[in-house]
């Protein structure tokens, strides 16, 4: 369904940078939503206990997931954000429950994706509790995440199923992953896992990126010569376009890249991938992108609230760091202002998800103007990054 321009919207796209965004409100708002989200959640539960997580709404039901589930660490990452804010225990206690059980995936050597599943809930829980239990988890995450490692490619393996249209893929979404490994070093001392995450990086810099700084979504290796077989996508509209989410993970990938090794590099790379966003002549001037940047039918095809969530939170951190901080923290200011007052679920609807209008995978007709919980997670994690808090 085609965002509807409203009023809020026209608010949006007109006050953006004049307006300053009440966190406070918007935070609250969003505690009202998850309160709702908890108790569907707890009744899903009952029924098949082996659900974890709400990923998102399709055909008016409620879709959870279990544990190995590559969104599963997205609620309970986002009740500590609500704990981080508000300091009410009742966000501590269901963090902690949730956060819980996605414990087993440390073990996961199956999955590009354990920094999306076990850091943002267990480094979150660390951060702010300090209980080293948690660390512990993180560290055997980033172990498992390392068996996916191939010297002869340089790269971390995405994804393993397929083979009949890929033999060693990798995703855009994977630099997202770094974050765990850089991470287990510093609580470690063993370089092991930095260098694996600055190798990928550097490789990602040289066979993902097009001379404009948009990203292709899949690279496919061979894993004998390490070269590269053939650059293609699976989420976007082609080949050859630029999916908005894609682009979004290259961003706030480089930045956070940039923040654990200082090297000129990711920050140049950083600055060229948002240039590319922030000059993209197919985006709405309310600042939230449609799916894919290229595809045709546009403006007659859904939004990705999601990838504007991620651009929004990217930014903020990448002002601390570029000459163009300005510039940089204007445009999250809008992008965020436009989510937090056109963006969001009326109070009780879409089983207490907060943001609504993002696109999970459009080729496969799958969760198409929808909300999805790594929208929900970057957006109040964008909110604190508005107000000066930053989780590292």
């Amino acid at each position: 369904m085609k965002l509807k321009i409203t009023a809020a919207l026209l608010l949006a796209t007109l006050g953006a940078q004049a307006q300053k965004i009440d966190v406070a409100k918007s935070i609250k708002s969003a505690e009202l939503q998850t309160d709702i989200l908890v108790k569907n959640v707890d009744s899903a539960r009952k029924i098949k206990p082996n659900l974890v997580s709400p990923r998102t709404v399709e055909k008016g039901q409620l879709k959870m997931v279990i544990s190995r589930d590559w969104t599963s660490g997205f609620f309970p990452a986002q009740l500590w954000y609500y704990y981080e804010f508000s300091k009410d225990k009742k966000w501590l206690e269901l963090a902690k429950k949730y956060t819980e059980d996605i414990k087993k995936e440390q073990f996961n050597k199956g999955t590009h994706d354990l920094g999306f599943m076990i850091f943002c809930p267990f480094g979150n829980g660390l951060r702010l509790t300090g209980d080293t239990a948690y660390k512990s988890v993180i560290i055997q995450a980033a172990k498992s995440l390392s068996t996916r490692f191939t010297p002869s490619t340089g790269v971390i393996r995405s994804w393993d199923h397929n083979g009949d249209k890929w033999k060693y893929p990798v995703i855009i979404d994977n630099m997202m992953n770094l974050e765990l490994l850089f991470e287990a070093t510093k609580f470690t001392g063993d370089s092991s896992f930095y260098k694996i995450a600055i190798s990928h990086a550097d490789h990602t810099i040289k066979n993902h990126y097009r001379p404009d700084f948009s990203s292709w979504h899949v690279v496919d290796y061979d894993v004998q010569t390490g070269n590269v077989i053939k650059k293609t996508t699976a989420q976007g509209y082609a080949n050859e376009s630029s999916w908005a989410r894609g682009q979004a993970w290259g961003l706030y990938g480089y930045t956070m890249s940039y923040r654990y090794t200082k090297k000129p590099a990711y920050l140049a790379q950083a600055d060229a991938i948002a240039n590319y966003i922030l000059t993209n002549k197919t985006t709405p001037s309310d600042g939230v992108p449609y799916w894919d940047y290229n595809d045709p039918k546009i403006p007659n095809v859904s939004r990705d609230a999601s990838a504007a969530a991620i651009t929004a939170s990217a930014l903020y951190e990448l002002a601390k760091y570029s000459k163009n901080a300005k510039r940089y923290k204007a445009a999250a200011d809008k992008i965020l202002y436009s989510l937090s007052t056109a963006y969001t679920s009326k109070i009780g609807d879409n089983y207490g998800f907060v943001l609504e209008h993002s696109t999970g995978h459009l080729p496969a007709n799958s969760e198409i103007d929808v909300p999805i919980n790594y929208a929900d997670y970057y957006y109040i994690e964008a909110l604190l990054r508005y107000k000066g808090k930053f989780n590292f």
